[in-house]
């Protein structure tokens, strides 16, 4: 991805996706473009580029989300149904921003104050946290032990402790821990397993290269797009809802 964490461990259930995903749209989005001139006239098409270079990128944006439309609806309720208490927001919400994170990506840990602005300025938002730990295996026990947490109705504690404390490694993981009150040493579970192999399988079938990932409506952003963004997709999401 552009902005966010890159793959390093965890990377090759993601790769199968990618090859469809943002190349492919960007790449569609020229050709038709480029095809343009026989049409209304290179002359026309040019001045349009060169006037507004966002073109291009609007265009591959709206490929993108047809592409991944037919996806995100056969798994919509997978995606945004969260793990136990990993949600903030709306008990009952007309729009679900889904965030697929790891807690060693910086790009996730500058993109948390938007998502408490959004939240707090937004009452029928509700944002659904997924792990996806693929910056090595601090962040797959960071995750692990996150999601014993989410269990246990601690999410959130062990989730803001974690994120200032810093990136995970054995003593900041401690201080998240002992944030949520869990009973050390935490018992793997086969639920919290079972839980990150589907988030890795959801984040395939869309595309993903990195962390943050963020689902609302038909719309995935896999970068920190920032507040902005955010807010537009959700409202343009509630808007055709």
């Amino acid at each position: 991805m552009s902005d966010g964490g890159k793959v390093e461990t965890g990377g090759s259930a993601l790769l199968p996706a990618v090859a469809g995903g943002v190349i492919g749209a960007v790449l569609t989005a020229a050709l038709l473009l480029f095809a343009a001139p026989q049409l209304v006239g290179s002359r026309i098409v040019r001045q349009g580029m060169m006037a507004d270079p966002q073109i291009l990128v609007d265009a591959s944006d709206a490929l993108r989300d047809r592409q991944y439309e037919p996806t995100l609806n056969a798994r919509r309720a997978a995606l945004e149904t969260p793990f136990a208490s990993s949600w903030k927001g709306a008990a009952k919400p007309d729009v679900v921003l889904v965030e697929f994170f790891d807690y060693a990506c910086p790009y996730c840990k500058t993109s948390n104050p938007h998502i408490d602005q959004l939240l707090k300025e937004d009452k029928g938002l509700r944002v659904v946290y997924r792990e996806l730990p693929i910056l090595g295996p601090e962040s797959v026990a960071a995750a692990r032990l996150s999601l014993a947490a989410s269990k246990a109705g601690r999410f959130n504690q062990f989730y803001e402790a974690l994120f200032a404390a810093g990136r995970p490694g054995p003593e900041t993981i401690a201080v998240a821990t002992k944030a949520a009150g869990l009973t050390t040493p935490v018992s793997p579970s086969a639920e919290a397993e079972a839980e990150l192999k589907r988030n890795f399988e959801l984040a395939g079938a869309l595309g993903a290269t990195g962390t943050p990932l963020f689902v609302v409506g038909n719309k995935v952003m896999n970068s920190a797009v920032g507040y902005d963004a955010l807010k537009k997709a959700i409202a343009d999401t509630r808007a055709n809802s």
